[in-house]
């Protein structure tokens, strides 16, 4: 099956119509919406899930074996992060802090997203490392923490450049001393969100309890988890749904940008898996925790780490254009590019290689 036939395919699932279909309800007005104590749920639901398995994974692997991945993970995420900000201040002209907001945006994780990479796979028939779910614990906080520490250094140099040229200058009237956040405010803001505190809970519950304890709770855990992203998918569409207006707002640029940068990343993740070791399905997934973008966790540490970021920028981005490219078209190709590298064993060797040499 080719990219085209796989994208097809993967548009004709329910998780993928129901999303179009929250969509199409938002863009007709209707007044359906998903009831507040649903969709507060099915957050911690699918978070819940995702821990538990991965704890069991963690248990069954060794924490040993899970420590590169976990490592190359963040290197690479802070990397691409840095990268982000980059062309968002130099080719954007983007402001110092909408740059570092898109940048460790697009640098942390969607855990939506990971779910729905989850059953994409399931559909395939294929399997995971579990283990990955503690990858994404670790990736939500460290693009944010690097981004908000990147910005109280350029405004400290900002205030020293502008204190030599002026012996009274109110750095105040430019918003510069407001936008200085404490990086120990940052961090527990971030590793005590409860989408962290919900996943890294499950995952130690799930190391506890391993395969037999799980059994009592299977049926919740495991065969509703895909309903469960169907309903959330609805919610999602409605939501993307009323904002692709504000997409012509975010300009040109940043619409390719959010499409080109997951790519790049998703496709840069797959390979670095693939000579890692991953099994095709790992492969996709660890491609996917460097391409997805953050529109749950993001605007809730940005919103108060760097207040002068425009959340229409990171949100609409993330949300409006991101998403719905990684679920639909992005998850097929990284899928096809890892099933062709897998089944290439002289790209393996070599991949391995390249991996063996850089540890």
């Amino acid at each position: 099956m080719d990219i085209l036939q796989l994208i097809q395919a993967n548009l004709l699932t329910p998780i993928i119509l129901f999303f179009l279909f929250g969509i199409i309800a938002a863009r007709i007005k209707s007044d359906l919406k998903i009831p507040e104590a649903i969709s507060e749920f099915l957050p911690i639901y699918l978070l819940a899930a995702i821990g538990l398995h991965g704890g069991i994974a963690m248990r069954n692997t060794g924490f040993e074996n899970m420590l590169v991945p976990m490592l190359v993970a963040i290197g690479l995420s802070l990397l691409f992060t840095l990268n982000h900000y980059q062309i968002l201040r130099r080719l954007g002209k983007f402001s110092i802090f909408d740059s570092y907001a898109l940048a460790s945006t697009y640098g942390a994780v969607g855990a939506v997203t990971f779910s729905v990479g989850l059953s994409f796979l399931k559909n395939q028939g294929v399997t995971s490392e579990g283990y990955l779910a503690a990858v994404l614990a670790v990736l939500e906080p460290a693009a944010f923490i690097m981004a908000i520490f990147l910005t109280n250094m350029a405004v400290s140099k900002q205030i020293r450049q502008k204190k030599k040229s002026f012996a009274k200058y109110d750095t105040s009237e430019m918003g510069i001393d407001s936008a200085k956040t404490k990086l120990t405010q940052v961090l527990h803001e971030s590793v005590t969100g409860k989408a962290i505190v919900i996943l890294l809970g499950s995952i130690i519950i799930g190391y506890i309890i391993g395969e037999q304890g799980f059994d009592s709770i299977r049926i919740v855990f495991d065969e509703m988890f895909t309903g469960a992203i169907v309903i959330f998918m609805i919610e999602m569409g409605i939501i993307a749904g009323q904002r692709l207006d504000d997409i012509r707002r975010v300009g040109i640029f940043l619409t390719a940008f959010a499409v080109i940068m997951p790519t790049f990343n998703g496709v840069i993740g797959v390979l670095v898996a693939t000579a890692m070791g991953l099994s095709i399905g790992g492969s996709v997934m660890f491609g996917l925790l460097l391409a997805s973008a953050s529109f749950i966790a993001a605007p809730a540490v940005l919103r108060h780490a760097i207040p002068q970021a425009k959340p229409s920028l990171y949100i609409t981005s993330a949300l409006g254009i991101t998403f719905p490219y990684n679920i639909i078209v992005l998850l097929p190709i990284m899928f096809t590019i890892s099933a062709a590298v897998h089944n290439t064993e002289v790209v393996i060797d070599i991949f391995r290689h390249m991996a063996e040499v850089l540890v």
